[in-house]
Parts: C-alpha cells; sequence; structure tokens
C-alpha cells in the first residue's frame, strides 16, 4: 500500500509539473517557429530565432525598455526594502498607545483596489511634474501594507537578547538597525527581494498611465505594444516574453534557498 501511495503521489507532482513548466517550454519553442507555425500549435524548434530577434530588434528599442524596466525594479526595490523593513521593524520592537490602531488602517489599506486610486494619482503627480519619470513609477508602490506587514511578521521571531546586548555595548537605536537586525535578517530580505522585484518588474497598469514617451516604456508595455497590432507576430512576442522573464527567473534562483527561509520567518 504504501509504494502505491507513494507512486500515486510522485505521479500526481509529476503532472502538476508538467502543467507549469508547459507554458514556459511552449514560449522556448514558439520563439524559434514562425508566427504561423505558432498559430499552427507546432510543437517542435524551428529556424525562425535569429529572424525572430532581427525582427524584433527593428520593431522597438528593447535595450531602451530593458534599461527602464532594471532602473526602476532595482531603485525601487532597495528603496521599498529600507523603508518596508524599518516600518516593520519599528511596529514590532517599539510599543506606543496609538501603534496598533495605525496598523489597522494601514492593512485597511490593502482592501483599496489600485483602479480606485489612479485618477487621484494621476493628477497628483502630474502637478508634481513626476509623470513620464521612474519616480513616477516608483513612489506609489514605495512601501506596501504588505511588506510592512511581511517584515513585522518576520520581526517577530528576531531575539529580543541581540538587541538589548546591542544596547549594553552602547550602540544607538539606527546602529541595532543596520548592525544587528538588518545582518540577521537576511532570508526575510531575500524574499522580500524577490517579491518585490517581480512586483515592479511585471507591473504594467501605473507605467502604462504613468508613462507617455516611447524612449520611457518598460518591458511589459513594449511586449503588450508587439501583441496589439493589426496581424501580431507572435514569433517575435515570443522572443521579447523570454527576454522579459530572464531577470526574474535569475533573481530567483539565486534567491531561491533565501526566500523559503524568509517565507517561513526564519532568522539567520
Amino acid at each position: 500500500m504504501k509504494k502505491w501511495s507513494a507512486a500515486g503521489i510522485h505521479l500526481f507532482l509529476i503532472s502538476v509539473s508538467i502543467i507549469c513548466l508547459f507554458p514556459f517550454a511552449w514560449m522556448l519553442i514558439g520563439m524559434t517557429n514562425s508566427s504561423a507555425d505558432v498559430l499552427k500549435g507546432k510543437f517542435s524548434p524551428g529556424s525562425e530565432l535569429s529572424a525572430n530577434i532581427a525582427k524584433l530588434m527593428d520593431v522597438v528599442n528593447l535595450g531602451s525598455a530593458f534599461w527602464n524596466s532594471t532602473i526602476i525594479a532595482l531603485i525601487g526595490t532597495a528603496a521599498t526594502l529600507v523603508l518596508s523593513s524599518m516600518a516593520g521593524y519599528g511596529f514590532e520592537i517599539y510599543r506606543s498607545r496609538g501603534k496598533d490602531r495605525l496598523f489597522g488602517l494601514l492593512m485597511l489599506s490593502m482592501m483599496m483596489p489600485f483602479a480606485a486610486i489612479m485618477i487621484p494619482l494621476f493628477r497628483l503627480f502630474s502637478k508634481m511634474s513626476l509623470l513620464n519619470s521612474p519616480a513616477g513609477v516608483i513612489l506609489p508602490t514605495i512601501t506596501t501594507a504588505f511588506m510592512i506587514f511581511f517584515f513585522m511578521q518576520n520581526t517577530k521571531s528576531f531575539p529580543r537578547e541581540l538587541l538589548q546586548a546591542g544596547r549594553v555595548d552602547g550602540l544607538g537605536e539606527w546602529s541595532l538597525f543596520a548592525r544587528v537586525y538588518v545582518p540577521n535578517m537576511k532570508p526575510t530580505y531575500a524574499a522580500a527581494a524577490i517579491i518585490t522585484f517581480m512586483n515592479y518588474w511585471n507591473n504594467f497598469l501605473w507605467p502604462l498611465i504613468a508613462l507617455q514617451s516611447q524612449d520611457k516604456k518598460t518591458l511589459p508595455l513594449v511586449v503588450s505594444s508587439l501583441a496589439s497590432g493589426y496581424s501580431p507576430d507572435y514569433g517575435v512576442i515570443m522572443v521579447a516574453v523570454v527576454i522579459t522573464t530572464i531577470p526574474t527567473l535569475l533573481i530567483f534562483f539565486i534567491l531561491q534557498k533565501q526566500f523559503v527561509q524568509g517565507m517561513l520567518g526564519s532568522v539567520k
């Protein structure tokens, strides 16, 4: 019975893995085929890869879009990690009378859909002359209730004895955060970095509104423009999608061990 049970579990896991990996396999094979072959459902490698790459380079300024996405994702991720970790640390470590009420209001903000605040944000950023710039894309999501909550929950497992020992050694509050808290929370920062980087990299709706010139477009906007034509070239689209996917895959594979530890709330 145990052997049949183990075989059933492995069969189920293999089936789920195939289902999850099939879109990636289709994407990789599709980038080597022509648009007609992709539409026909051809599931074997072709010889159109170089032609598709050349067409993509002719149609869009891929280098500029890649650079814009990289700048927004890296700066946004760094700023979010710093501010969100400071907020989560403060909410958990320090005690005050109105802290719980403030945190409750912060949690309520998660229930508000982004579409409900797009128009006020657009008018505000327009008056501040921040549209069509990386700052205009980063600032609305530089801190989120979820990320503050994530750091706060992970800080619950942080040993307070380390902070007390640091205070005995004469460290100030900023030094405690930078030299004691941050080094011991590397798995949490790694998990938060992956989540935040992917959110910035794949962000579509607000950049679509805030970035108005072609030289400021990010990769998701470029891929969307390729698919919105009268007769889209699906081979070219597949190439663009693969290029867009590579950075997030690299970030995840580099930090995957820390990601699992961070999601479990581990403190190293």
